[in-house]
């Protein structure tokens, strides 16, 4: 006699479970959607995107990690290339399409193999092998560079500005970013890219950007008594309020009679004019407050021909002492002359219908401030990512002093390398290891297909250039024809590949070894999304 059995349900009703090779196409196709929408940004010929969010705000660019960031992705393993793209820029500042093209090349091969029933964990091990090998090639191949080399120097920010809204002044804006990088860096040869201040503002050009060996602050004087202009500065750096501190519990104070009153504004006014005389005492021509400034003190500060700027950012308070030398202080009665910095200038600057104040003509500053001008606001942000790209490159090359060729150069030579290590090796992980060195071609290829060229016919001449041991051969996208990238000045740090292959590689083992995705559905939330990319907008 048959039985009957009940079904069991482990999983709460609403939950859903994709398991199986179904589970992994699924995770397989959302991350390669991810990088299918950035890969067309890639090189000097690459797109831009337009990002509109619900209230019309519009953001223009071909950065990666912009346009990644901005846009609103809900599949979880789609966000894990997200996340590659967010180390990139956090580790390198650029790059980021790179990275994330790479990976999805990297899942599509994968999906082949998977399809050829070899199994994931050998595609995993055979990934992390040859991520291990290209590594490994990329670092001998690497050139030395070192600050001195400011010819090359400039050449890897022109490289990494190429392409993109700041390519129409990329001499003139690659000269200030390293003359930027060189006056900040410290005496270890380390590059912190906080030191470099990056400040935008809409009027005139590209052209009218400048570099100021110091700070400018989006404030102004605090009394309009107070002198709009100081040469040779002495500025002093407080951390304190200029006022007279309220008791922090609520204290009532009892006066019986008018004098008694008046007593006690006099006090008041004493201890202010005390602090004002202190500052004065010290020699401080230029004062910066991170509190607030009395009234009082306000008018005092400006009999003394003293300028004052009040509520200054923590941050900028940092910035101001890396500029001038000064030290930050929060005891008046101890400020003496070692603890002011120095500025060539102080003065009050209208730049549009804004008023900031600068801080200029420092004598070793050790954090300064681009100030980038453009003609409206999209094409201001625009130079603004791709500046800081710049920033990010110079800052990674200065950090391990190594740099390599562009214009896929660079992963031509490594494919290469991985395709002859794979001779070595038997078993399925000689698949997936031709599999890796086959994806690292997707750069010279899409930077061909931007470009408008013929991705086989590059492809067979790139290969042909590094048969013939020309290592730094790459794709000229403009004439079409093979170039020798590093004689050309299409120059990248080696940090970039480093960062962008590994990052790649872990992402694409952690997404391989997946075969079962169980998502829970709360009350009232919609079910996980199913293939391609579930709500990919902004």
């Amino acid at each position: 006699m048959a039985q009957n059995y009940q079904p069991i349900f482990i999983l709460p009703e609403g939950s859903e479970r994709t398991y199986g090779k179904d589970a992994q196409r699924t995770n397989i196709a959302a991350a390669k959607a991810v990088a299918e929408t950035v890969r067309t940004t890639l090189g000097p010929k690459g797109m831009d995107k337009m990002l509109v969010n619900s209230i019309g705000d519009v953001i223009i660019t071909n950065d990666g990690y912009t346009i990644l960031d901005e846009m609103d992705i809900e599949h979880p393993s789609a966000k894990m290339i997200v996340e590659i793209a967010k180390t990139q820029q956090d580790e390198v500042g650029d790059g980021t399409t790179t990275a994330v093209v790479i990976a999805g090349e990297l899942l599509k091969n994968a999906e082949n193999l998977l399809s050829q029933d070899v199994h994931p964990t050998v595609i995993a091990k055979g990934y992390r092998m040859a991520g291990e090998q290209a590594m490994s090639t990329i670092e001998k191949l690497s050139e030395p560079i070192s600050k001195e080399d400011t010819k090359l120097l400039n050449k890897i920010a022109m490289t990494a500005m190429t392409g993109k809204a700041a390519e129409m002044a990329r001499e003139q804006l690659a000269e200030l970013i390293v003359k930027a990088a060189i006056l900040t860096i410290d005496e270890s040869g380390k590059l912190d890219t906080d030191d470099i201040k990056l400040e935008k503002k809409v009027g005139f050009g590209v052209d009218d950007s400048e570099l100021i060996e110091g700070i400018l602050l989006d404030k102004e004087k605090v009394h309009s008594g107070m002198p709009s202009s100081i040469k040779n500065a002495k500025i002093a750096l407080i951390d304190k309020e200029l006022e007279i501190k309220k008791t922090e519990i609520d204290a009532n104070i009892e006066i019986k009679d008018p004098s008694q009153m008046q007593a006690f504004i006099d006090m008041e006014e004493k201890m202010i004019r005390d602090m004002v005389e202190n500052v004065a005492k010290s020699g401080a021509n230029v004062v910066f407050v991170q509190k607030g400034i009395d009234d009082l003190a306000k008018h005092f500060l400006s009999k003394k021909g003293i300028f004052a700027v009040e509520r200054v950012s923590d941050d900028n308070m940092q910035k101001l002492a890396k500029a001038t030398g000064a030290k930050i202080t929060n005891n008046l009665r101890d400020l003496a002359a070692t603890d002011l910095g120095f500025a060539g200038i102080v003065e009050e600057k209208k730049l549009g219908d804004e008023t900031f104040t600068l801080i200029g003509k420092c004598k070793n500053p050790r954090s300064v401030t681009i100030l980038i001008r453009g003609g409206t606001p999209h094409v201001v942000d625009e130079l603004e990512r791709a500046v800081s790209d710049a920033v990010g490159d110079i800052s990674a090359t200065l950090s391990n002093g190594k740099a390599v060729g562009g214009a896929g150069a660079a992963e031509i030579e490594i494919s290469r390398a991985v395709r002859k290590y794979a001779t070595t090796l038997s078993g399925r992980e000689q698949l997936a290891v031709l599999a890796f060195a086959d994806a690292l071609e997707v750069i010279p290829r899409t930077l061909a297909e931007n470009a408008g060229l013929d991705p086989i016919d590059v492809l067979t001449e790139l290969k042909a250039a590094h048969d013939k041991g020309q290592k730094w051969a790459g794709i000229d996208v403009f004439s079409g024809k093979v170039m020798d990238a590093w004689k050309q000045g299409v120059i990248e740090p080696l940090k970039i590949k480093t960062q962008a292959i590994k990052s790649a590689t872990e992402v694409t083992e952690l997404i391989l070894r997946i075969d079962d995705v169980i998502a829970s559905s709360k009350k009232g939330m919609p079910p996980m999304p199913q293939g391609g990319m579930g709500g990919m907008g902004m």
